[in-house]
């Protein structure tokens, strides 16, 4: 049997997202935002990914939460922009 509630999922979001008929892409993305902000600090959302991937995927692999995951792993996992607004000098005329 499955355990959730754990620290991959703490408020069951994921889990509770493949239980429901009729949920859209949308509402998964909006499910998954949430979820990536109720992991505790000390969890890396980058490195527990394909682990709740796995445990959910392999059952409905073409449920839209497991689009909004493969998606969300390939962005976070992507290169970082770095630095912040790069403003050039105005030349004054």
């Amino acid at each position: 049997m499955k355990t959730f509630g754990d620290r991959l999922d703490p408020k069951n979001l994921i889990a509770e997202s493949y239980r429901m008929d009729g949920i859209t892409l949308d509402e998964c993305r909006s499910v998954f935002l949430d979820w990536a902000l109720s992991l505790s600090d000390d969890v890396d959302a980058v490195a527990v990914l394909p682990e709740l991937m796995a445990r959910h995927s392999a059952d409905d692999k073409d449920h839209p939460m497991t689009q909004v995951m493969q998606d969300g792993l390939q962005r976070m996992s992507g290169p970082k922009r770095r630095g912040g607004w790069r403003s050039r000098p105005r030349s004054e005329a």
